[in-house]
């Protein structure tokens, strides 16, 4: 895709959601920590309920601790994996007091030092709270990325890559949400909504099917 292509895509996605954001519902750095390691396998719709109830008690890092990992599995367990999530949401708490007065850090490695975060939740993390232009890549941003051929690659990681690369500064702080989005709601797995779609002049995919 050439530089002015994906200069228009973005300015087309800009358009179509000015303001872009997750749609994890968080009060905090701590309670998006939290949000988004529970929405490993899950939606956010499914985990927005369960954490309307957790947070209920548990907000911070000791009130998660002295719930326990028991009194987490009982508000959560409506999620997949939620038993090692209740442990992991349990020992990252721990971790945090013990190693940083209860706080989320800004900095990756100490991020992903945290028990049940990966580069992807630190991703999330770190742009949504912080403003750090980093891209979480999922399953929504990873088929965006290939089938318009924005920047196609055959692992997250690649495809992270390549649009760190790729993508020009003065849109990488809400790339991650727009591309996202895209994916969710109309560059959909089955039965893409092409006829919707604000990009569709940009992308391959469409290109190739004659998709006018």
């Amino acid at each position: 895709m050439s530089p002015d292509a994906i200069e228009q895509l973005f300015e087309a996605l800009a358009r179509e959601r000015p303001e872009p954001s997750t749609e994890l519902v968080y009060r905090d750095p701590f309670t998006l920590l939290v949000a988004v390691v529970l929405s490993g396998q899950a939606t956010d719709v499914a985990v927005n309920r369960v954490t309307a109830d957790l947070f209920a008690v548990a907000d911070t890092p000791a009130n998660l601790v002295a719930l326990g990992v028991e009194g987490v599995e009982t508000r959560i367990k409506r999620l997949g994996l939620y038993r090692n999530k209740a442990k992991n949401l349990v020992a990252l708490s721990e971790r945090l007091l013990a190693e940083h007065a209860g706080a989320v850090p800004n900095r990756r490695e100490a991020l992903e030092a945290l028990p049940g975060v990966g580069r992807k939740t630190a991703n999330v993390v770190l742009n949504e709270v912080f403003g750090e232009p980093t891209i979480a890549v999922d399953t929504h941003i990873f088929r965006v990325a290939n089938r318009t051929g924005l920047a196609p690659g055959t692992t997250p990681a690649e495809v992270e890559r390549r649009l760190l690369e790729t993508v020009p500064a003065r849109w990488l702080a809400g790339a991650h949400h727009w591309l996202i989005l895209h994916g969710r709601y109309t560059c959909t797995a089955r039965k893409p909504r092409c006829a919707s779609c604000v990009i569709r002049e940009h992308c391959a995919w469409a290109a190739a099917r004659a998709i006018p």
